[in-house]
C-alpha cells in the first residue's frame, strides 16, 4: 500500500496540481524551510462568501513539500478562512501516506504552514 502513496507522490512532484500564481488574490503568503531551501507561496481568491474558490501555489522543493502542497490545494476550495487556519497537521500527513521522519516534517508541511499563514493574514505558528 505504501508503494501506492509513494507513486502519488512522485506524480504530484512531477505534476503538481492548482501550479502557479493568482492574479490579484484576496489572500497570499509565502515562507521558506531554512533547513532545505525548499520554498512555498500560495495565492487565493475568495468567493462572495469567503470562502476558497481558487488556490494556486508556486515554488521549488523536494518531492515531499511540493506534493504535499499539491494534494492540500486539492481539499481547499470551499473552505471558509477559519477552516483553513484549523486544518491540523495531521490532516497533511494522511493525504501524503508514509511515514514522514522528523527531519522531513517541515517539508511535508510547509504548505500547510503558508495556506495558515494565508488565511491569517501573517506569520503562521508551527503547531508541532
Amino acid at each position: 500500500m505504501e508503494e501506492l502513496y509513494r507513486e502519488q507522490i512522485l506524480e504530484h512532484y512531477k505534476r503538481p496540481h492548482n501550479f502557479g500564481r493568482l492574479d490579484d488574490p484576496d489572500l497570499e503568503f509565502e515562507d521558506t524551510n531554512p533547513f532545505c531551501g525548499d520554498e512555498q507561496h500560495v495565492t487565493i481568491r475568495l468567493d462572495d462568501d469567503d470562502r476558497v474558490a481558487e488556490v494556486m501555489f508556486e515554488g521549488k522543493g523536494c518531492a515531499i513539500s511540493t506534493a504535499a502542497t499539491s494534494m492540500l490545494t486539492d481539499e481547499l476550495v470551499g473552505k471558509s478562512r477559519d477552516e483553513l487556519i484549523l486544518i491540523p497537521r495531521e490532516f497533511v500527513l494522511d493525504l501524503l501516506g508514509i511515514d514522514i521522519s522528523a527531519t522531513r516534517m517541515k517539508c511535508a508541511l510547509l504548505g500547510l504552514k503558508v495556506v495558515k499563514g494565508a488565511g491569517l493574514g501573517k506569520t503562521a505558528e508551527w503547531d508541532e
